[in-house]
């Protein structure tokens, strides 16, 4: 094999160790545990410990999908050599670490979307239209589904006439039948959901005995919360709190490690040695270590400036951005943590403070950064590989 080849890969398998820290330390280590650390129920030290163990675990279990569609489905007809993956990781880490900084959530997913159309385009790719009209829709989606569901959630938990041990269990149920049906790789040769896993245990299958066992997770699911929530109030809503934190943590990592190590992917094929699952391990290890090191100060920021959060808020925010995270995933769309997490925070704090339980001015810097992150990804990785190749 080309020695040069061999560099090469390595300083673009750097690049992406370095991006992986980076999610980890930004949007991917910070959103996940933010509405559970705003509402007292967890530590943020604690909080930044738990999202890396479990964002390296959603990565290597479900971070396949997102991984591919970022390496090979945004441009078509070209691609990306070596040196365009190193630049498009460069600029991506880049700019989170300006976010990261400066404590303003920059989306992660739109620097490195923009990046690698980019850099696609100015090697001569074919835009992909279809992929294009997914992620685009997902992501003007997400804040107004995000957002109307969180409000929608919270202002029916915080009414006086819903006991928290029928809402709150109801909820629960609810995530239980998404969970046993969430796809992961180590279960590929039994359907790749718990769901239908089980289901071949049963004599008879179908779909309807994979629908009756996906019901019979909720219920227990929910009777358990609903025993926790009857003999604590307090303790049991603060616990289901921190168990959606763990639910989107894993989330997070599913999502997030593909823009980091996504851009790998098309340059296996030159390096057969190395495999996916090693590519998302060394991505997951990334997101583990930056979560530890530096994803408080992040923490700190989305838990305390976009709304004024307590748990039954918390557990609205939580639970619709854990839905659109796992869509996304299950669509191979790269999004924004950023953007499901604060729209979501938003929403919540809406539907009980109203305009006054959200800062208009930290909202409309974070809004610009997103919009200002992809046109300036997407210009940086067009310049650059203009001149590169010139």
């Amino acid at each position: 094999m080309d020695p040069v080849t061999i560099l090469l890969f390595i300083a673009a398998a750097i690049a992406s160790l370095f991006m992986a820290w980076v999610i980890g330390a930004g949007s991917s280590g910070a959103t996940p545990f933010a509405p559970a650390v705003g509402a007292n129920a967890i530590s943020t030290m604690r909080a930044a410990f738990l999202v890396g163990i479990l964002g390296f675990a959603g990565a290597v279990a479900q971070g396949g999908s997102v991984s591919e569609a970022v390496g090979t489905g945004l441009v078509e007809g070209v691609t990306l050599p070596t040196i365009g993956v190193i630049v498009v990781l460069l600029i991506g880490s880049g700019l989170m670490t300006i976010g990261i900084y400066t404590g303003y959530p920059i989306a992660t997913a739109f620097t490195v979307t923009g990046s690698v159309v980019g850099v696609g385009f100015a090697l001569g790719g074919d835009p992909a239209w279809g992929k294009y009209a997914e992620i685009g829709a997902v992501w003007i989606l997400t804040p107004f589904v995000g957002g109307g569901i969180a409000y929608g959630l919270a202002s029916i938990l915080l009414r006086p006439g819903v006991p928290e041990d029928v809402s709150v269990p109801l909820l629960a149920g609810i995530v239980g039948i998404v969970v046993a049906n969430l796809e992961f790789s180590f279960l590929s040769s039994v359907g790749g959901t718990v769901a239908t896993a089980a289901a071949t245990l049963v004599p008879v299958g179908g779909t309807a005995v994979t629908a009756a066992l996906s019901l019979g997770v909720g219920v227990i699911v929910g009777a358990v919360v609903r025993w926790d929530v009857g003999r604590d109030q307090t303790g049991g809503l603060r616990r289901f709190l921190l168990s959606l934190g763990a639910l989107v943590a894993f989330s997070a990592g599913a999502s997030q490690v593909g823009l980091a190590v996504g851009p790998l992917f098309p340059l296996l094929e030159e390096v057969p040695t190395v495999s996916p699952i090693v590519v998302l391990l060394g991505g997951g290890v990334g997101i583990l270590v930056g979560s530890w090191t530096s994803a408080p100060r992040m923490i700190k920021s989305i838990s305390r400036e976009y709304a004024s959060l307590g748990p039954r808020r918390s557990i609205s925010t939580l639970v619709p951005s854990f839905l659109i995270a796992q869509t996304a995933v299950l669509l191979g769309v790269p999004v924004s943590f950023n953007e499901i997490i604060v729209s979501a925070i938003i929403g919540s704090g809406l539907a009980v403070t109203g305009g006054d339980g959200v800062s208009p001015r930290k909202l409309g810097l974070t809004v610009a950064a997103w919009i200002g992150s992809l046109v300036l990804a997407f210009g940086l990785g067009y310049g650059s590989m203009f001149l590169l190749n010139a």
